[in-house]
């Protein structure tokens, strides 16, 4: 079982790894402004998307199972008007993922199993599922960003 715990952590910080580096990899050519600029009357800018997955992690990651004490304000993660500088933003996303994968790696084998509720994921279960949705909505998001990326640099 021991082995198990190991590959389930490291999968899953592995897996956070590789899609915080396309994020950074797609945000990379983008301007300041570009990074800000909706180019679509739908859907987001880029940079908000970046605040919405750090605040997605550092609130059902960080908070509810590191004991980070983050607090959560989701939507302004879409509404922010003061546009940070795209360094800073990417650097509070990068920590995000840096405490996740920590996170993950920490995990005991009685630990994926834990009970696991919060807000808008009361049905998450267990702290397994917890990883796998936050995984699988980073990398939904990464598609998003793709489509972004290469509208804002065409």
């Amino acid at each position: 079982m021991h082995e198990l715990n190991r590959t389930i952590g490291e999968g899953f910080a592995r897996r956070y790894e590789e899609l915080a580096a396309q994020v950074n990899e797609l945000a990379g050519p983008l301007s300041d402004e570009q990074f800000w600029t909706k180019p679509f009357a739908f859907g987001n800018s880029f940079g908000h998307l970046v605040l919405h997955l750090t605040g997605n992690l550092n609130y059902y990651i960080g908070a509810e199972i590191a004991g980070t004490g983050y607090v959560r304000d989701r939507d302004r993660e879409f509404t922010e008007a003061a546009r940070p500088v795209k360094k800073e933003v990417m650097r509070h996303f990068d920590d995000a993922v840096a405490m996740v994968t920590g996170t993950a790696r920490a995990q005991t084998e009685v630990d994926w199993a834990k009970a696991y509720t919060a807000m808008r994921e009361e049905d998450a279960d267990n702290r397994f599922n917890i990883f796998l949705r936050c995984a699988s909505h980073l990398h939904h998001h990464v598609g998003q960003m793709m489509y972004l990326q290469k509208e804002l640099t065409r």
